[in-house]
């Protein structure tokens, strides 16, 4: 709208300068024609823009509830034009006979006219008054007032066959989303020397669904692994390398388990004084940037991102490695500029900064000079919102640290990095796993479970799982090892996907590799099924485009139109989860899609065949079209979720 507005201005001012040059007004005939001519070069700039604009539109999947909302907005405004901020409520209808959607603004609009002009008007008649007044539109077949004053929508028929068809011609597009946005997300985040264990899964397989989600709604996406990997502890591992591995300067140290080497250093740091007193001047020489002490830190680092790759690789994540050591140097600078600002106060040596609202200050400088995480923290704030020109900014951490985290956004709302009217920064917090009995996930002799051994163990089960069902019969060697892996991590990724991240989940390999029920097992399972039921029909990829172009899906039958639906739906739960960031609403939504298949199978016949021969005597194509319009929505959803179906399981 904005850009037809701006075509329509500019095309009435090239008129206006052509006449001004007919008439000899313009004194620089020159000057006249650059400016005629910058103006038809932006007017074709815009045409072309907004031309290339309404192709992605016609492309993209409609969100029937947003459709919706605009209708009765306009509607409601119609009827009450004077009533600021109605309210506007659309939901998608939970039983057939109360139609498709409802809209449930009258209760809302009663109690505003009641509280504002002391007006007692029943809901019902509200919701006649803004039936009467919706707008003409391609999708509502017809309303009606159920109750006290609920509006019950019906769907064109020939609207949704429309889209469905628009779905399978132009692919799973996203809905449009403006102005192309830049999010930084902060996720996985382990620590250098430290083995990845079971809490950092959650941060990593919550933060890659987010990453993907928001990549595929158009978002330009920075997706950061804010590395623990700068700090006092290397103090105690560069010491003890130096004595375990003196020539490391120039013989590549054998490393193998660092996780011990860490755990060596740390004793001797608590039981040898005089160890403890050179892991300090370690400290001083590494942030004094020796180059000896550097590549000593360098080695460790690098053990460390070896390790952590192997986990990456296996679980198909992506991220671009930014520690703590990268903001050291922006350090000095924070200090200064909260200094500067007035909002620094001496305790002890320390350098504090109170943040209103907030009872716990945030420590910016300790009393030795050193930096802390406060610091660090603030650092990374700073970075992403001023040179990375974040306008969204998620963290996606524990909620263990939830204040700290909320401390650190309000201090760099107090000092002016950001608005939070403007730009979104956004504590995405998520619960810890639990073990069966309950209690925090350990192993037998109560140490963290490594991440790597879960991994495996998934792999091991998975592996059974396919043997019981005597898949190894029937499927090759590769078909078998494809399976296993998109089993083992897609039940894991699914498992923790699945539960609302604000709460605790209890991890049990038995549930999560279980083929019913909404696990990934069953989901992959559906998957496999639905996109097999056209290839034993003899209906290859070529054939399905050509009759998604020229068939027109029936809705006939309340099955098909239920899925039909059911399908359209995709759009708003994934606007749903760009606003909230709860991504259990997808798997959610999955597992509905899957059994809503399942129902239109067992009921609508795709594809016939003589019951004595078993041959093939009719195929449905319109229904053909709904199984593979279900796969294709079904394969983005696991695409998202970072899960990689099979073509045969």
């Amino acid at each position: 709208a904005f850009q037809e507005n701006e075509i329509k201005l500019l095309t009435a001012e090239i008129e206006r300068l052509k006449n001004f040059g007919c008439l000899g007004v313009s004194p620089s005939l020159e000057g006249l024609r650059d400016e005629n001519a910058k103006l038809k070069y932006r007017l074709n700039f815009l045409r072309k823009s907004l031309q290339e604009e309404r192709s992605k539109m016609a492309k993209s999947m409609i969100n029937i509830n947003s459709c919706l909302q605009e209708i009765f907005g306009a509607a409601i405004q119609a009827a009450y034009p004077d009533l600021e901020n109605p309210p506007l409520v659309v939901t998608p209808s939970q039983q057939p006979k109360f139609g498709d959607y409802q809209c449930n603004s009258a209760m809302g609009i009663t109690q505003i006219l009641l509280k504002t002009k002391e007006q007692k008007v029943s809901p019902r008649e509200i919701a006649e008054k803004i039936a009467k007044n919706i707008p003409a539109n391609e999708c509502i077949e017809k309303v009606e007032i159920a109750g006290p004053g609920f509006i019950n929508v019906h769907l064109r028929k020939d609207f949704v066959s429309k889209q469905l068809s628009s779905l399978l011609i132009n692919g799973v597009q996203p809905p449009a989303v403006g102005k192309r946005k830049k999010v930084v997300v902060d996720f996985s985040s382990p620590n250098i020397a430290k083995e990845m264990h079971v809490g950092h899964l959650r941060s990593t397989i919550i933060g890659e669904s987010m990453c993907r989600l928001f990549e595929f709604a158009g978002y330009d996406v920075l997706r950061l692994n804010h590395l623990g990997d700068w700090g006092t502890q290397f103090g105690m591992l560069i010491a003890h390398l130096q004595d375990k591995f003196p020539d490391y300067l120039t013989v590549s140290p054998p490393i193998g388990d660092l996780q011990a080497f860490y755990k060596e250093s740390k004793r001797r740091f608590d039981t040898e004084e005089e160890f403890k007193k050179r892991a300090y001047q370690c400290v001083v020489l590494l942030q004094s940037k020796n180059p000896d002490f550097i590549k000593a830190w360098e080695l460790i680092c690098d053990v460390s991102r070896k390790e952590f790759q192997k986990i990456y690789n296996c679980l198909d994540i992506t991220l671009i490695e930014r520690g703590e050591s990268f903001y050291h140097e922006m350090m000095k600078d924070i200090v200064k500029e909260f200094e500067d600002k007035g909002f620094v106060q001496v305790d002890d040596g320390r350098k504090i900064v109170f943040v209103p609202g907030f009872p716990v200050p945030l420590t910016i400088m300790k009393s030795d000079g050193g930096y802390t995480y406060d610091t660090s923290d603030l650092a990374a704030l700073k970075h992403r919102l001023c040179e990375e020109k974040a306008d969204i900014l998620i963290y996606v951490v524990d909620s263990g640290q939830s204040v700290h985290l909320q401390t650190v956004f309000a201090a760099g709302q107090m000092i002016g990095w950001y608005d939070p009217k403007v730009t979104r920064v956004a504590h995405a917090a998520f619960g810890v796993v639990l073990g069966e009995d309950k209690k925090k996930f350990k192993t037998r002799s109560g140490d963290t479970v490594r991440l790597i051994d879960l991994l495996e163990e998934g792999l091991k089960r998975a592996m059974d799982k396919l043997k019981d069902k005597e898949r190894d019969k029937v499927l090759t060697p590769e078909e078998l090892k494809a399976a296993q892996t998109s089993v083992a991590f897609g039940c894991i990724k699914y498992a923790d996907l699945s539960h609302n991240r604000l709460n605790d989940y209890v991890f049990s390999f038995d549930k999560m590799l279980d083929d019913r029920g909404n696990t990934a097992a069953y989901l992959l399972y559906a998957f496999t099924r639905i996109r097999a039921i056209a290839r034993l029909a003899s209906i290859d990829e070529q054939m399905l485009r050509k009759a998604a172009r020229e068939e027109v899906l029936i809705l006939d039958h309340e099955k098909e139109w239920k899925l039909g639906k059911c399908i359209l739906r995709f759009p708003e739960i994934l606007q749903k989860i760009l606003e909230d960031l709860l991504l259990h609403t997808l798997c959610d939504y999955l597992y509905e899609l899957a059994t809503t298949f399942t129902e239109f199978y067992d009921n609508c016949y795709c594809v016939e065949k003589d019951r004595q021969s078993g041959q093939i005597v009719k195929v449905n194509m319109w229904r053909l079209l709904l199984c593979e319009a279900t796969a294709t929505v079904m394969a983005k959803g696991f695409d998202i979720l970072g899960i990689k179906p099979v073509q045969r399981m």
